[in-house]
């Protein structure tokens, strides 16, 4: 399993965190404040990436998060997502992961097919598939529900058992589904979740 293109892929995101605008930074440092509260008090973090139907936002920066806590060696937490509805993750969700670097096989055909989504060799996979926020497979207590879309913020407006809700609102790569600019939408927005998550945890490292 070779992540040598992923890695390099981590490194040119890492380069362009001037490219994020001033008022993201403010939810992306919470999150960050989070993971260190609750590792320091708990000894792990954990957050639930929530968007409407678990389709491709939420999993793109479930997989992102993850891959940059391992990044920046923060062993201690475990990234997740979840719908307010679900349905599956998207073919093109995917096939953009896997274009970046991730080693992506997907372990059942079925219609909410379930994926086993690899950043390194030697770390335990995500599990990709679509669910509610609060299946059984997601915490819950003691997380943060991270809302990737705001239809699922605004539909989603109690999560009695969150430790923290941060807005952090992606527009949808679904409007270029069977368009000519598809991939470099999907791309395009892939890039933008790496980046912030990876600004997350180099945030957690200089708190």
């Amino acid at each position: 399993m070779d992540f040598t293109k992923l890695n390099s892929h981590i490194e040119i995101l890492e380069k362009s965190f001037d490219q994020i605008p001033e008022e993201r930074k403010k939810p992306l440092q919470d999150l960050a404040m989070f993971v260190k509260e609750k590792i320091e008090t708990l000894g792990r973090a954990h957050a639930i990436f929530i968007c409407t139907h678990n389709s491709r936002r939420s999993h793109l920066a479930q997989v992102w998060a993850q891959a940059a806590a391992h990044r920046y060696g923060v062993e201690d937490f475990i990234a997740f997502s979840g719908g307010t509805e679900a349905t599956a993750l998207h073919p093109n969700t995917a096939q953009t992961l896997a274009s970046a670097g991730f080693d992506i096989v997907k372990l059942s055909e079925s219609d909410n097919p379930i994926y086993q989504i690899k950043y390194d060799g030697n770390k335990h996979p995500v599990i990709g598939f679509s669910k509610t926020f609060d299946n059984p497979f997601n915490p819950q207590t003691r997380f943060a529900a991270v809302m990737t879309c705001s239809h699922a913020d605004a539909n989603c407006p109690f999560i009695p058992t969150a430790a923290r809700r941060i807005s952090l609102p992606y527009e949808d790569p679904k409007e270029a589904d069977g368009e000519p600019n598809e991939a470099e939408v999907y791309t395009e927005r892939s890039n933008e979740i790496g980046r912030e998550m990876l600004f997350v945890f180099d945030a957690f490292r200089n708190l």
